[in-house]
């Protein structure tokens, strides 16, 4: 079994939206949150402003831990091809805004970032993982 541990954060401002990163992967694509997979080595923490700076442009602190997300995807539904399941732990911070500006990231994972009003939410093609992290961060039932 293949294993891929990835750090996300649900990040909000003022205003009641929410900030999400179009994944668009060969077929497949969707809004998630931002955030993805950690270097050997790094911290969960790190690999959150990392990515968030990379998906969205801007600089990030990380605050507190709002669960673990554990899944198991079989190989026959994983994206990529391969004969292994897939365990995904996903560490879910909350986050706020320190800086930078709102850009789309180049030749990555994510094409762009985006806030939308979290009553916008429900009709966005979007990744299970939106709805997990905005439960753990109590933004919904």
């Amino acid at each position: 079994m293949d294993m891929r541990v990835a750090a996300y954060a649900v990040i909000t401002d003022d205003r009641g939206r929410i900030l999400l990163a179009h994944w668009n992967e060969g077929r497949h694509s969707a809004w998630t949150l931002p955030g993805g997979g950690l270097e050997p080595g790094e911290d969960p923490e790190h690999a959150a402003r990392r990515e968030i700076r990379e998906e969205t442009g801007y600089r990030a602190a990380v605050g507190d831990l709002l669960g673990i997300h554990s899944r198991v995807i079989p190989a026959s539904r994983r994206i990529a091809e391969s004969e292994q399941a897939l365990h995904t732990l996903r560490i879910v911070y909350r986050a706020r805004i320190l800086g930078g500006r709102l850009r789309h990231e180049v030749d990555g994972s994510t094409d762009r970032a985006q806030w939308f009003r979290l009553d916008e939410v429900d009709d966005l093609p979007r990744v299970k993982l939106v709805g997990i992290g905005m439960r753990m961060a109590g933004l919904v039932a």
